[in-house]
């Protein structure tokens, strides 16, 4: 199968590799140092058993996407409307779009743009970085959960999981992948923002007891919005997310990488959606607020001095 990845970091570099090295031909999109490395020498990938090179396409032209039948749609939620835009002047109307980002309002964007009956959505489930331009180091099991938006494409989300499976990555069909993608939002939510902010890892938030307590209040709270929209979050997720979190003590979540990297973070996917959305069912969302107000703020610092500094070169 010829398959694009929208967006070649950790996420889509890594599952858009495993795939190439399957026999699969894979066009990756990127940009910047990362880009330039990979044209070099190929992407890199270490895992915890071995080191893999991948020499595929490595480009930052889109129209190459032409002749693609499957899109890994991996870029940052502050990009997805431009790069939906861009790949809708010039894929194939055969071609289907696979979201693997956060959140779960990308779907509605992608939806409005190409219709629901192209649109598959997956759960990712990795912990990996870009530890240098052109590598992306990953650590514990990946694992993918895949399904369709429409039931009429069932079938299709089923042979992309056997896809990923005969390319060694453990992945499974759910029926319900936006409640899937919604218990994925409640662990990035309670740990990612608070992350972002005090420059924590997952260990550090679970031993820090006012930490901890701000973490559990987010989850609260976003459990409260899903419910007003009749997504069924109990409470008792929330300590299941905890108990896992355990496993993950090291982990430096993805906004905060974002962060300590000068990138703009995914605020608006993650508290901004949530905050909106208790917003319109009345539901009261202080923490998240808090944090949503915290981090736009810093995101605009961020912004501003990328641009003084892009200035002074």
């Amino acid at each position: 199968m010829k398959i694009g990845v929208a967006g070649a970091g950790a996420v889509g570099g890594y599952f858009g590799g495993m795939l190439d090295l399957a026999g699969h031909e894979v066009i990756y999109l990127a940009r910047g140092d990362h880009l330039n490395k990979m044209k070099r020498s190929g992407l890199d990938i270490e895992t915890p058993r071995e080191r893999l090179t991948v020499k595929g396409i490595f480009t930052d032209e889109i129209h190459l996407f032409k002749d693609v039948e499957l899109v890994l749609f991996c870029v940052k939620s502050v990009d997805t409307w431009e790069t939906a835009q861009q790949l809708k002047r010039i894929l194939s109307d055969s071609a289907s779009i696979l979201i693997m980002q956060n959140g779960v309002d990308n779907e509605e964007v992608l939806k409005k743009i190409f219709g629901k009956g192209r649109i598959l959505s997956a759960a990712t489930y990795i912990a990996a970085s870009i530890s240098e331009p052109g590598r992306v180091s990953q650590s514990g099991k990946p694992r993918l959960a895949i399904g369709s938006l429409d039931e009429n494409d069932e079938c299709k989300a089923e042979f992309i999981v056997d896809m990923f499976n005969q390319a060694g990555v453990r992945a499974w069909f759910s029926k319900d992948i936006l409640l899937t993608k919604w218990k994925k939002l409640l662990w990035n939510v309670t740990f990612n923002p608070l992350s972002a902010i005090t420059e924590a890892t997952v260990g550090e938030i679970l031993e820090n007891p006012l930490l901890k307590k701000t973490a559990r209040n987010v989850a609260k709270e976003a459990c409260l919005v899903a419910r007003a929209k009749s997504i069924s979050l109990e409470e008792k997720l929330i300590d299941e997310i905890f108990q896992k979190s355990e496993r993950a003590r090291h982990h430096k979540t993805s906004m905060l990488q974002d962060r300590i990297k000068g990138k703009r973070m995914e605020v608006e996917s993650l508290c901004g959606y949530l905050v909106k959305e208790g917003e319109r069912e009345n539901v009261e969302t202080p923490v998240l607020r808090s944090l949503y107000g915290i981090l736009t703020f810093m995101d605009q610092q961020n912004i501003q001095e990328n641009y003084i500094s892009s200035i002074e070169r």
